[in-house]
């Protein structure tokens, strides 16, 4: 069974927070809940932590979890192009290759994020990781027309997939 490096339980307040708390894109308060509740050696591990740190955001309450969908980048967004991501999703969006759209691919993800927050008021998630622009944008496409319940819990889904694949690439 893999383990984190760090041991999540040998860290202190602080030391946890630096480390776990970009794992839920700009939203330290997931880190510091997690900690307050204190670690066991179960959260030593990527399924024990993740679980964890899933069950502070499922019990944070719609307004909590909607400021923590708004937190992330629309996917080959503004920021993406003004090179404003963080680290974990420039990486992430790197791997998809949407920083290689072609400029029909690209006036494709504009339109979509453009519609998608008008919509529902948060941006577009997706866990990017082992997929292709083109299954991104097959997603998109088929989401955009979900209702808000639908599409409220499938990006809540899909921002936890991609905290767990945060936590596997530190697991050793």
């Amino acid at each position: 069974m893999p383990i984190l490096s760090p041991r999540p339980s040998q860290l202190d307040r602080d030391e946890f927070v630096a480390t776990f708390g970009g794992i839920y894109e700009h939203s330290v308060w997931v880190a510091e809940a997690t900690v307050a509740s204190g670690l066991g050696k179960t959260d030593d591990t990527p399924d024990g932590l993740a679980e964890r740190m899933a069950a502070v955001v499922d019990d944070a309450g719609a307004d909590a979890q909607r400021a923590l969908l708004r937190a992330h980048p629309e996917l080959a967004g503004k920021l993406a192009v003004a090179g404003g991501l963080t680290a974990e999703s420039t990486a992430e969006q790197t791997s998809a290759g949407l920083d290689r759209c072609t400029p029909d691919e690209f006036a494709a993800f504009k339109s979509l994020n453009e519609t998608y927050n008008a919509k529902f008021g948060f941006p577009f998630i997706v866990a990017v990781r082992g997929l292709t622009r083109q299954q991104i944008l097959a997603a998109f496409r088929a989401r955009v027309d979900n209702d808000l319940e639908t599409e409220f819990r499938t990006a809540l889904d899909q921002v936890h997939k991609i905290a767990r694949l945060r936590l596997d690439t530190m697991a050793c």
